[in-house]
């Protein structure tokens, strides 16, 4: 079984993989397929990005059954590698990230681990707290507080979505909010976090979810919430995000007591 040694620099050229099957092999011809295509992935030859060829192609060229071509892409769909979108075709999965679980910004981590991220910012209310807003944010009722929503792509693709709540004193403008991670936004007035309680969870993605992620309804996700305080106690923003689980985990750090 072979391969390209490596991919086409054009990621919009789809890469056609030179396969030899072993038809008297007991390993399924799907997974002959899939494999070579796997370490090609994890080994970086074939980008985030990049174009594969289609399953109607590739069963024509390797003379083997549509089903079976099918099959060789979703495994790696199924683990993350590839994804399929509709008008797209079928791509290499950026890469995972894995974040460890520290008071940092998401958007400084991707940038300090090698990704170009970009940052969306959905909405920007500025609106009167409720008594649950007011209770995150440990002010009063009807104080006026602003609520962001924000969406986090690397390489183009959804990875999170994140939601904030802030004291409107504290609150960064929106342009600004564009441009930089919303620690980097409180840092330039001054304002830093120097401790946090964090809770960390997953469920599974609903229509709306799905909508924002573009991932599938019923996909992994993964959860957090962060309340941040500065150093005298008081809160400074409280955040809840969701991530894409076949994107993203977090990553603890353990030693013995």
């Amino acid at each position: 079984m072979t391969t390209s040694p490596a991919a086409p620099d054009t990621t919009d050229q789809p890469f056609i993989p030179e396969i030899d099957l072993d038809r008297e092999s007991s390993d399924p011809l799907y997974r002959q397929i899939s494999q070579p295509l796997e370490e090609l992935i994890l080994s970086g030859t074939l980008p985030a990005g990049h174009l594969i060829e289609d399953e109607v192609s590739m069963a024509q060229r390797l003379n083997v059954s549509r089903p079976t071509a099918r099959r060789a892409l979703q495994d790696l769909v199924a683990r993350g590698l590839l994804t399929r979108r509709r008008g797209a075709g079928t791509r290499v999965t950026p890469s995972h990230v894995r974040r460890s679980l520290s008071l940092t910004s998401l958007n400084e981590d991707l940038i300090k681990s090698g990704f170009k991220p970009r940052t969306q910012v959905v909405s920007y209310q500025v609106r009167l707290a409720d008594d649950e807003e007011a209770a995150l944010l440990h002010c009063e009722e009807g104080n006026e507080i602003v609520r962001i929503e924000r969406l986090r792509l690397i390489d183009e693709r959804p990875l999170a979505f994140m939601t904030n709540l802030l004291r409107v004193a504290a609150a960064p403008s929106l342009t600004q909010l564009s441009q930089l991670g919303l620690y980097a936004c409180l840092d330039e007035q001054g304002l830093r976090p120097v401790s946090a309680e964090q809770a960390v969870g997953a469920r599974v993605a609903n229509d709306l979810d799905a909508k924002r992620l573009t991932i599938a309804s019923g996909a992994a996700l993964l959860t957090m919430q962060r309340t941040a305080y500065d150093a005298g106690g008081a809160v400074i923003e409280y955040g809840t995000h969701i991530y894409n689980a076949a994107l993203y985990s977090f990553q603890f750090n353990l030693t013995a007591s």
